[in-house]
């Protein structure tokens, strides 16, 4: 890999100058106004819709994305983009039916929902499960892969990257969420309009390899020479079904995955929850409409590498110790760019690495700081020390993933396994404990606490025991395929839908039985007034539903 010439530097030093410099801008500007923990962490009434939606998908896009998912392009193709647009799908269900219910009960954390909703053992379980989390797997995996992809194209060694990004990650956090807000809109400019710029090369440079120009004549030249990378819904007999199972991408699992994340995690409803409805619901939709845009960005570019690749070219680049690695397709385009807009490309990048973590250090703190600090340790707390152990949790937080991310084996399991494969075991519990908390009122906290300690109990039971149990006669033609190793395994999305059913089903026979003995629960307040929508909201909707309709009925 080529190392930055010094005029990318200098595009880089300037995007640098411009987010720390609108950063200081806004934290003094809004300053004086910031006397309460809840404006510091939730930016109450301060954040508009672009804002709110642009910092949804800054927080959500990180090098996990650009990496992961352009090898994920280059291996299995455009059925990978199943998570950004299905995200557009779940992001408006939780625009009409979860924010509503967040807002009207004024729920500021995920853990206060808990206790509110079931009671302060549910609650605490989880604030420390979420802490851990994001501290020792988002933080972690998020920091180390950055450092790792920013090292390969710069050439820098890859703890000072780390050191680096953590810093600038702190300098943006320690502002409060108003600074991650507004800065996250300038960071999403530069993502976008350099994530652009790497596909654009990418299209360009496989029409060229064809005696053609310009960009649909790449697209459409991918499209006849990579038509197997073309394709939403796999069917069993491809090798890529045990990651993305048939329909279960837009009926089952996936579904799962994308509300959870989406609807029941911190850092991310943690942006909307200081606004008003319309105002929160008007930038959930922006974010859906940047999600659109998503795989145009993150996908691609690996179907171009694979498609160049494929015709001769990378053929040493994408290996790595002797293996082809699908993973090294985003860095090897990068390499590529003119000098100037590889400096912009790589801004890029980094704002994707550094708003995504200013985004979970910002929730740790928040969940630290009001659920575990103020409830359990200080009760006596002033808003004035609740926004200093705020801060200074933000920093413990990033050192402490400095220090350990490099021992975690993160580079060896891929970011975005890793991240699943330890959310996965909890999410499909989790999802059902909140889902059934807001809709039935009859849901106990017994039933709760099944839920997330069954849930993650029942996970790992259907992820191992096809090592211990031969599960040929019974899966074989049903939902078990083989794995690498030829064992019958469940595809994991197909288990965190199973999980989540049982889950359910348990909840309901629980929360019965407990009710039928008299047992009360904690019900929110919760209205068929709080679902209807702005005549604008419909509108932007159903044109999210139509382009998500069109996408899949192109690509099936």
């Amino acid at each position: 890999m080529q190392a930055l010439a010094a005029q990318d530097y200098i595009v880089f030093s300037l995007y640098f100058v411009i987010i720390v410099g609108y950063a200081f801008w806004i934290y003094r500007r809004k300053k004086k106004a910031q006397t309460t923990s809840n404006d510091y962490f939730l930016a109450e009434g301060s954040l508009t819709w672009w804002a709110i939606g642009a910092s949804l998908i800054a927080s959500n896009i990180s090098a996990e994305q650009f990496i992961g998912m352009s090898g994920s392009g280059f291996k299995m193709g455009l059925a990978i983009a199943t998570y950004e647009w299905m995200a557009a799908a779940t992001l408006i269900i939780v625009a009409v039916f979860f924010m509503p219910v967040y807002l009207k009960n004024k729920i500021f954390t995920m853990p206060q929902y808990l206790n509110k909703r079931y009671n302060s053992q549910v609650a605490m379980i989880m604030a420390v499960f979420w802490l851990l989390l994001y501290v020792l797997v988002n933080l972690t995996s998020i920091l180390y892969l950055g450092a790792l992809a920013i090292s390969s194209i710069s050439g820098l060694n890859i703890t000072l990257c780390m050191v680096f990004l953590a810093f600038f990650a702190v300098m943006i956090t320690l502002g409060g969420m108003k600074v991650i807000g507004y800065t996250d809109v300038i960071q999403v400019f530069f993502l976008i309009l350099g994530g652009l710029v790497t596909t654009y090369l990418a299209l360009n440079l496989v029409a060229e390899e064809f005696g053609s120009q310009g960009v649909f004549s790449g697209f459409s030249l991918m499209m006849h020479h990579a038509n197997d990378h073309f394709h939403m819904i796999f069917n069993q007999s491809n090798p890529n079904y045990i990651d993305l199972p048939g329909l279960s991408v837009l009926i089952g699992g996936m579904l799962i995955i994308n509300l959870n994340y989406w609807g029941c995690n911190q850092y991310i409803t943690q942006r909307a929850l200081g606004a008003d409805l319309q105002t929160a619901r008007g930038g959930i939709l922006f974010a859906a409409f940047l999600k659109l845009l998503m795989p145009v960005i993150v996908v691609l570019p690996g179907i171009a590498a694979y498609v160049l690749y494929q015709n001769g070219h990378f053929q040493a680049e994408m290996l790595q110790d002797g293996s082809l690695n699908p993973d090294r397709a985003y860095p090897i385009l990068l390499n590529l760019l003119p000098v100037g807009l590889k400096g912009l490309s790589f801004a890029a990048l980094t704002a994707a690495i550094v708003a995504s973590l200013a985004g979970k250090a910002n929730s740790i703190a928040t969940i630290f700081t009001l659920d575990i600090y103020k409830t359990k340790l200080n009760l006596e707390a002033d808003e004035q020390k609740l926004v200093k152990i705020g801060k200074t949790t933000i920093v413990v937080a990033m050192l402490v993933a400095v220090l350990i991310a490099p021992f975690l084996g993160i580079d060896k399991k891929g970011g975005f396994q890793y991240i699943q494969e330890y959310t996965g075991f909890v999410s499909p519990g989790v999802f059902a404990m909140f889902v059934l908390g807001f809709f039935w009122q009859k849901t106990t906290s017994n039933a709760a606490l099944f839920a997330t300690i069954g849930g993650f109990l029942l996970s790992i039971l259907f992820k191992f025991m096809p090592a211990f149990i031969d599960l040929d006669f019974l899966f074989s033609s049903g939902f078990s395929v083989p794995n690498a190793d030829g064992i019958y395994e469940i595809p994991f999305i197909d288990r965190m839908g199973f999980v989540f059913l049982i889950c359910v089903v348990g909840m309901v026979f629980i929360s019965l039985y407990e009710t039928r003995k008299g047992i009360q629960t904690n019900g929110l307040e919760i209205d068929k007034t709080l679902f209807k929508m702005s005549s604008g909201f419909i509108v932007g909707m159903l044109i999210i539903l139509s382009v998500l309709a069109a996408l899949y009925t192109v690509f099936w």
